[in-house]
């Protein structure tokens, strides 16, 4: 009775751990950790049993606790999580098993006191470790994955030594397994084992599916020779090693299916989107474009969606600047391999708060692909979704936002060909005209200026990066920018200032075409009001009068009175 009470306590314990270690780190998935917490609950079921003399109810909890495990294997290494790709982990624990079972119905089975060690128990351990030790080396320094291979180590040593020598230091391997199991689902670093990657899938060998269809085979030949030769004696082993590999088979194919359909999927939605995106004229129809791939990609993963062309559209945290080098999934430290010079990242995911479905923020910042550069403005592709779901498709994501951006400086580009030959037109028709002519950008920069204005403010030639601020009196400055903030067109009434300090007093006429593609600023028309011109062109239109400057104003009265 004292036995089964431990094995209670123990059990309790350990599944107690994983289900407070889920709770309190919240990995990307649950699923594998409470089949690990069903797989522990079985066990101590079955050790409870076996310790009250139910060895019936004992054999079949043990029966049931392996199908969890190897489900639980199964989530731990499906893609996306850190095993990217278990392809050719399957097709070695296949061949694993076939070995073993020839091995054992060959070489150990029934000679003296082997045979009471349990064939399936030892086949099913040494697959445990097999995935185990894959996960040790593929997560680097996670202590998860280190504390989960002892557990399976100290389950094999207990499954070879307790049927040989029964007793309380040959069970010490199930403690072990207990501890261990529970304090990897406690470790934080369980939940970067679930964490979602980018899928890089392997290339196809022939000799890879080689080696799976021979492992396939094994056990029915196995079958074969003894049934010819001493009968069959080694059934339920057989059966056990069979299945397993008819399991590791089908899931091998279902990966083979999910990774065909996953890449279809992608180069269709990147397909469209790109000639959507070739198609784009505007802004507007390159949003529509980006927005229609992502959620072709992921339909039911995003649940936020920002484009933005410029970097002042956002407020998010700078992109980190890091050494190239080569991280193994899950680790917090960089493998010792070769180090390129620090570049910023094609991706990164926002500092999240944790939550019960993953959420996480993906910024993927509008990169010139053939150029492998950040466009000068800025903006970035940001989404809101499930991480699980995100990650695996960051690769195809990064793409379409380097589509998007060529799509952006192709319109660019377009809209300043077409804004420099708007502007060559308006040189070449208005170079002999009498008309004081300026088209000005938002930021007041000169972009054409027409002779007459060179005359009206006594130049020969205008600096390359002049400015309206440059040519208007310092009085008049601030008035000038004032009614340029404003929406629509309108007159102002301002002095230039020559380079020999004299002053010519205009009007000037603007018109606001910044939403217009071709001109995209102000369309500036100067007309000269100071005293000495043509007797209509003196005065400027008395509407506006009030609007003078003081000293406008006072040469006004000066001529009205002067007879």
């Amino acid at each position: 009775m004292s036995g089964a009470v431990e094995w209670i306590a123990l059990g309790a314990a350990s599944v107690t751990a994983v289900l407070v270690g889920v709770h309190r780190n919240r990995p990307a998935r649950v699923g594998p950790w409470l089949l690990l917490a069903g797989a522990l609950t079985s066990l101590a079921v079955g050790d409870v049993c076996y310790a009250l003399g139910e060895t019936t109810s004992a054999d079949l909890s043990y029966a049931i606790m392996f199908p969890l495990l190897a489900l639980c294997l199964l989530q731990l290494t499906r893609g996306g999580a850190v095993l990217v790709d278990r392809a050719r982990l399957i097709d070695l624990l296949a061949c694993a098993c076939s070995v073993l079972l020839v091995v054992w119905v060959f070489v150990l089975g029934g000679t003296g006191d082997i045979g009471a060690i349990s064939a399936a128990d030892v086949l099913g351990d040494l697959l445990l470790i097999a995935v185990a030790a894959r996960l040790t080396v593929t997560a680097w320094r996670n202590w998860s994955a280190l504390l989960l291979l002892a557990g399976a180590l100290g389950l094999l040593a207990a499954d070879l030594t307790y049927p040989l020598s029964p007793g309380p230091l040959a069970e010490t391997g199930y403690t072990i397994l207990y501890v261990t199991w529970g304090a990897a689902a406690l470790h934080p670093s369980m939940a970067r084992l679930t964490a979602p990657y980018p899928a890089h899938p392997t290339p196809w060998r022939s000799r890879w599916a080689a080696l799976l269809a021979v492992s396939v085979a094994t056990p029915p030949v196995v079958l074969l020779v003894e049934a010819v030769t001493t009968g069959v004696t080694d059934g339920v082993v057989i059966a056990a090693a069979s299945m397993i590999t008819v399991v590791l088979t089908f899931t091998r194919l279902a990966d083979s299916l999910s990774q065909h359909s996953a890449a279809l999927t992608r180069e269709r939605g990147l397909r469209e989107a790109s000639a959507a995106l070739v198609a784009a004229a505007d802004l507007p129809a390159v949003n529509e474009a980006v927005r229609a791939a992502v959620h072709q990609l992921l339909p039911d993963g995003v649940r936020g969606i920002t484009f933005a062309t410029d970097d002042r559209q956002l407020a998010l945290a700078a992109p980190p600047v890091v050494d190239d080098r080569r991280f193994a999934p899950g680790a917090t430290e960089p493998r010792p391999d070769s180090i390129v010079p620090g570049h910023r990242e094609r991706s990164w995911w926002l500092p999240h708060p944790a939550t019960a479905d993953g959420e996480a923020t993906l910024v993927c910042p509008l990169w010139l692909e053939p150029l492998a550069v950040a466009r000068p403005s800025g903006g970035a592709l940001v989404l809101t979704g499930a991480r699980e779901l995100l990650g695996p498709t960051r690769d195809t994501l990064e793409v379409l936002a380097g589509q998007a951006a060529l799509a952006l400086d192709r319109i660019s580009l377009v809209d300043a060909v077409g804004r420099r030959d708007s502007d060559l037109y308006l040189r070449a028709v208005i170079r002999n005209t009498a008309d004081a002519m300026l088209v000005i950008d938002s930021d007041q920069h000169i972009r054409y200026a027409s002779p007459a204005v060179r005359r009206l403010v006594g130049v020969a030639e205008l600096a390359p990066l002049a400015t309206l601020h440059d040519l208007v009196h310092p009085d008049d400055r601030e008035q000038v920018r004032q009614a340029l903030r404003a929406e629509g067109d309108g007159v102002v009434f301002c002095a230039l200032l020559r380079p020999d300090h004299t002053q010519v007093f205009v009007e000037a006429t603007y018109r606001d075409l910044r939403e217009d593609r071709l001109v995209q600023g102000f369309v500036v028309t100067m007309r000269d009001v100071t005293d000495g011109h043509e007797p209509g062109e003196r005065l400027p239109r008395l509407d506006h009068v009030g609007d003078l400057p003081a000293r406008v104003n006072r040469r006004s009265a000066q001529h009205k009175f002067r007879y």
